[in-house]
């Protein structure tokens, strides 16, 4: 799908307390590099956070669900079953 926008959502670990974050981006690099450089919110308090988990999307609409979806998880070892899972796709972003 060349030249296409892809989204992602991503779920970032604090290096701190191994919080864990959820969200989405076009960029999760850039992203990652937000977090770690805020002063303000959530993970401004609990950076630095490293890229845990990438799950790739067609959509902007498709990513937002999928966040939502997985922000309702109530078992966190739900989420750490997926960022063991084939679904994580965060190798292709490391360098």
């Amino acid at each position: 799908m060349e030249g296409a926008t892809l989204f992602y959502v991503y779920i970032i670990q604090s290096q701190v307390d191994n919080s864990l974050y959820i969200g989405y981006s076009k960029n999760p690099r850039t992203r990652l590099f937000k977090h770690n450089s805020s002063s303000a919110g959530y993970t401004s308090r609990k950076k630095p956070w490293s890229i845990v988990y990438i799950e790739e999307f067609k959509s902007k609409t498709e990513a937002i669900k999928r966040e939502k979806k997985l922000k309702a998880w109530k078992d966190k070892s739900m989420i750490k079953d997926l960022i063991n899972s084939s679904n994580n796709v965060v190798g292709s972003f490391r360098d």
